[in-house]
């Protein structure tokens, strides 16, 4: 049913609730992968550097970060690979462009995400992928 499902998780408590669902439609799939898909704004990469010294510091804090995700796949069994992005102009263009050059089955993603500032002034990401991305979508409240 769903062979190639993509999560899109920042580590927020929805995107933990993403990853549950998206193991939901793993386990009834056959020869299921999940690809974990992690999108960092290019002001935040930014930071993460100069706070953590260098750009390979930062991206063992973000797969830190994710580690409670990808031990809940692991667990289950379910090939599981970690896409890392960070974003050129925002994170829901980055979204939509990864998710349309590889077209999986369907996207999984939570309804919110860390940065409650961007919602409120830009927009839902969350929102913007669903009116743009060419594959199926489940978000998650």
């Amino acid at each position: 049913m769903f062979s190639k499902i993509i999560l899109a998780a920042d580590g927020s408590d929805h995107s933990v609730r993403a990853a549950k669902k998206a193991l939901e439609l793993a386990r009834i799939s056959e020869s299921p992968a999940i690809e974990l898909l992690h999108v960092v704004s290019g002001s935040t990469s930014k930071t993460d550097v100069l706070h953590h010294g260098d750009s390979d510091s930062a991206t063992r804090k973000r797969l830190k970060e994710l580690e409670p995700i990808v031990n809940m796949i692991e667990a289950e069994n379910i090939p599981v690979s970690i896409e890392m992005i960070t974003a050129s102009s925002n994170v829901a263009e980055s979204i939509i462009k990864h998710v349309n050059d590889v077209h999986p089955d369907v996207l999984v993603l939570g309804s919110r995400g860390l940065s409650s500032v961007q919602t409120m002034v830009l927009g839902s990401v969350s929102h913007k992928v669903m009116k743009y991305v060419k594959a199926p979508v489940m978000m998650v409240k």
